[in-house]
């Protein structure tokens, strides 16, 4: 029976035919694919940014691949220096006498007169409560002072010693040459709130002695062990600025020249809310936190996520992206294949939100197609001996 083998014989070539054929076609995706790996190569001296704009249109905009390197280091620096010396300076204020608002309470006395002591309450009526007033003159809510003998006296905007000048020319009418004495029984009208990461948070009385901002963290208890000194908003009058603590002592700005005033509001916030995520081929892509100090350098960073993968990493390939939802993002590349690259590295301050990304080298990234189009190439070839 010689029919049957010759019918085997023809299928088998059929199917090594079929194998060949899609070889051959899998051959050119596989070299084509070698240089658009799932490795995400940088393409150097620029990548390019897209964006959207209202009409859904897409714009794309070149992103330059700025090298890591002493100049730039020293660039940043500068930069970041001038905005904090800008900001002190906003923040600078000449410092003035307390000057009295409603809700304060005056404690005065007339001398020789001790009936009129009567009239700001007995010395027995301490307060009960902290939000209660301590014996004496409170200043209503228009800012007056009502006094004997005197009536009405607009006291609010006015310091303890023009008050004092106001009430004895007052006291002239039922009292030959009165002496009067006026001073600050409570100081209730003005306050500044702290929040965030300090042990006590909440409202901070301002006295006559003025608040600096090193005395506002102070007084609310100090930074908590979750506080990044490096990043402090202050808001006043609906703007905020931001404070670096850190920098302000390593570049000689004395946190003492800013004043807070009546209604700031100073946040402190938490180190896990400034993370810097690290990917890429490192041992533990992971979200690295600020130090203590709120200073993060990006090798500090690649030390938590535990440091770059010797048998899959390309070295020479690390990029930090920085305000990468803008629509100006930027990218920094450093070579950490020199031992100096690595004293960069430690010099090269990251900030908040910012990603660390190290690259793969050539054999993973075709390793990766390889992974990718096996499957399919297996599949189709299944297909087409199942289909013989």
């Amino acid at each position: 029976m010689p029919v049957k083998p010759v019918a085997f014989l023809s299928s088998n070539r059929i199917v090594r035919g079929t194998v060949c054929r899609i070889a051959t076609l899998a051959l050119p995706l596989l070299l084509t694919a070698c240089a658009a790996a799932p490795g995400m190569k940088m393409a150097k001296p620029a990548g390019v940014a897209v964006s959207h704009d209202a009409q859904g249109t897409e714009n794309t905009t070149p992103v330059p691949i700025v090298p890591i390197d002493a100049s730039l280091i020293t660039q940043l620096r500068a930069e970041r220096n001038n905005d904090l010396g800008q900001a002190v300076r906003e923040l600078s204020s000449h410092v003035s006498p307390y000057v009295v608002g409603a809700g304060d309470v005056l404690q005065i006395t007339v001398w020789d007169h001790p009936e009129l002591a009567l009239a700001q309450g007995a010395p027995g009526q301490a307060a009960t409560r902290a939000s209660d007033p301590v014996p004496g003159f409170v200043i209503d809510q228009s800012g007056n002072l009502q006094f004997p003998y005197v009536g009405t006296v607009q006291a609010a905007g006015k310091t303890t010693e023009q008050i004092q000048h106001l009430l004895a020319i007052g006291l002239q009418k039922a009292f030959l040459n009165p002496q009067v004495t006026v001073r600050m029984a409570s100081f209730r009208a003005k306050q500044i709130f702290v929040d965030g990461e300090v042990h006590t948070p909440g409202a901070q009385p301002l006295n006559d002695i003025p608040m600096t901002l090193y005395d506002a963290v102070s007084r609310a208890g100090g930074f908590a062990s979750t506080a990044d000194q490096s990043h402090l908003v202050l808001v006043r009058n609906g703007r905020s600025y931001p404070l670096d603590m850190t920098s302000m002592f390593n570049g000689g700005f004395n946190p003492a020249r800013i004043v807070l005033r009546d209604g700031d509001l100073l946040r402190v916030k938490a180190r896990d809310d400034s993370g810097v995520y690290v990917m890429g081929e490192v041992t533990k892509p992971a979200t690295a936190l600020p130090m203590r100090d709120g200073t993060l350098s990006l090798s500090d960073a690649i030390s938590q996520a535990g440091s770059i993968n010797s048998a899959t990493a390309d070295a020479a390939e690390v990029y930090v992206i920085r305000d990468s939802l803008s629509t100006r993002p930027q990218v920094y590349h450093l070579d950490a294949k020199s031992p100096v690259a690595m004293v960069l590295a430690n010099q090269f301050e990251l900030q908040a939100h910012d990603i660390v990304y190290v690259d793969g080298n050539g054999l993973v990234r075709f390793s990766r197609v390889l992974n990718l189009l096996l499957p399919a190439v297996n599949a189709a070839l299944y297909g087409a001996i199942a289909g013989k």
